[in-house]
């Protein structure tokens, strides 16, 4: 008697009424030949549709930019104790002493937020900014660090935070990724910061890297015509290979990535062509027109991304060296302050002048902040400093205006409504309309999500 084939997806939906082992597993087997970046819906109406994370890359002195401490002034090459882990055991650090700001701080905006003369035009932006002066976060290694800020795991790599956007969310431009990162260099945690990890592969981040041709190898080589006939051999091709194995999910996210290149041919270009931008849009982002290169052109970049329908941006300013990492003189905060902060500013205006602050959600951070202390009175520079940093959220559906949480007299730990790296990513997915609890994703036997298993939770303080 000949058998009767079933098939694979009726069996698998048959086996599911008769065991309770692996329903996770047997839903993802159901979803195999499910379109990845389809647009979902999240868990509940999202106030942010979109993105925009700003990376300041080396550890950003929150007690130099926007966590005022008077107390560092007054009591400047005063001998303090501290248990510290940029200390412990190593020659040279047995007593250390605290340090004055270089910077002077002052009062900006309706809201009389505090900011250092670091960042003129971002303090003319307070009265839009939620800022958070009570982070923390658990590593005070740049690689740990950068990659928890990313993934919410200091020792192992995990997706993104803009690959589990996307996977939650899916993308609303077939022709744009999802999720692009836009960086002339690697920072420490290199392309992890940025990596799908265990979801599909077609949640990971598209490298960009400012300059005259921003993803190589865009524009076709061949006449369209010709190029129409070898795309048609080889979908059908690739239909064919699919076929015999059985829906493969890896395979079909390659053959997907196939799909969203040739669409690119076209948008890429269009997105990254600032000719059609006004001189006055140009020169409030700081850019020459022509220009393809600095932050300026990165940020007026990711608002015509963001625009064209790309749902999380991620923008770094610079690489694993020349960075914020200022152990050996305070005085690099300066320059690297003036690459960003009027483009910044100018991203902030830009969003709100066309409407569009109100649902785009703008994020800046560093990986930690840096010791208001150093092992001698006159030291130039200061250590990383994981106990306490600041950070800030603008648009889609922050409160604006408002200062979060706050350090101790000298900035040494967060002492009031302390917010961890995983409380702040809760309250990323939160504003996206995510529980993020319940933004999961089954892999080898366990629900993986972005804030893990420890406790974390949604800062609704900053929340409008």
């Amino acid at each position: 008697m000949k058998p009767t084939l079933i098939p694979r997806r009726q069996f698998l939906a048959s086996a599911v009424t008769g065991s309770l082992l692996f329903p996770g597993i047997v839903q993802q087997l159901l979803a195999d030949n499910a379109d990845p970046l389809a647009p979902k819906q999240p868990h509940f109406p999202a106030k942010a549709k979109r993105v925009i994370f700003l990376f300041m890359t080396g550890g950003v002195s929150h007690v130099d930019t926007f966590d005022p401490k008077p107390a560092l002034t007054r009591d400047h090459g005063k001998e303090i104790k501290a248990d510290h882990p940029e200390i412990k055991k190593r020659p040279g650090y047995e007593r250390i002493y605290l340090k004055r700001p270089q910077w002077e701080f002052a009062k900006h905006g309706q809201c009389g937020t505090e900011v250092s003369a670091l960042f003129p035009n971002i303090a003319q932006c307070v009265d839009d900014i939620a800022l958070i002066r009570s982070m923390h976060t658990s590593h005070s290694n740049h690689y740990n660090a950068t990659l928890g800020m990313h993934t919410g795991s200091f020792a192992q790599s995990r997706p993104s935070i803009g690959s589990w956007a996307t996977y939650g969310l899916g993308t609303l431009n077939r022709n744009l990724p999802g999720f692009v990162v836009i960086a002339p260099k690697q920072t420490y945690a290199g392309t992890q910061v940025f990596a799908s990890d265990f979801l599909p592969g077609a949640h990971q981040g598209t490298l960009v890297v400012p300059g005259a041709e921003p993803i190589a190898n865009v524009a076709p080589r061949v006449p369209a015509s010709r190029q129409q006939l070898e795309l048609a051999a080889l979908r059908q091709m690739n239909a064919e290979h699919l076929a015999t194995r059985d829906a493969d999910p890896l395979l079909a996210a390659r053959l997907q990535t196939f799909v969203t290149a040739f669409g690119m041919q076209t948008a890429v270009p269009d997105a990254f062509d600032l000719k059609h931008e006004s001189d006055a849009t140009l020169a409030s982002y700081g850019l020459q027109r022509g220009q393809t290169t600095g932050f300026g052109w990165q940020c007026l970049a990711a608002r015509r991304l963001v625009e064209r329908g790309v749902r999380f941006v991620e923008l770094i300013d610079t690489g694993s060296s020349g960075n914020w990492d200022a152990h050996g003189d305070m005085m690099t905060h300066g320059p690297l302050a003036k690459n960003v902060d009027q483009p910044i500013a100018a991203l902030l205006g830009d969003l709100k002048q066309r409407g569009m602050l109100d649902d785009t959600l703008v994020v800046w951070t560093t990986e930690f902040g840096r010791t208001p202390f150093n092992n001698t009175a006159d030291a130039k520079g200061r250590e990383h400093h994981p106990w306490a940093f600041s950070s800030w959220l603008a648009g889609g559906g922050v409160k604006p205006g408002i200062v979060h949480g706050s350090t101790d007299e000298i900035g040494l730990r967060a002492a009031v409504n302390p917010v961890h790296v995983r409380d702040f990513h809760a309250t990323i997915l939160h504003l996206m309309g995510f529980d993020h609890e319940k933004l999961t994703f089954r892999h080898a036997g366990l629900d993986y999500r972005l804030t893990g298993v420890d406790e974390s939770h949604v800062v609704k303080e900053v929340l409008a």
